[in-house]
């Protein structure tokens, strides 16, 4: 069973991707993929406040997502 340092890594990853596809998305106006990036990112984005991460310095463009 991963520990919860595990989890919110794993959680830091995929925020981390998510948000760089999320971009590509946007400027390749691929407005399907990123609306459903969107969903995936603010499921994350839950889990990790939940998990008492501030998000703050992790956000990469807060404008454009």
């Amino acid at each position: 069973m991963p520990t919860d340092i595990e989890v919110t890594k794993a959680a830091l990853d995929d925020f981390k991707k998510i948000q760089e596809y999320m971009l590509l998305a946007k400027k390749e106006n691929a407005t399907e993929t990123y609306a459903k990036l969107k969903d995936e990112y603010l499921t994350i984005k839950a889990l990790l406040n939940v998990s008492g991460v501030n998000l703050t310095d992790i956000v990469r463009a807060k404008n454009s997502i």
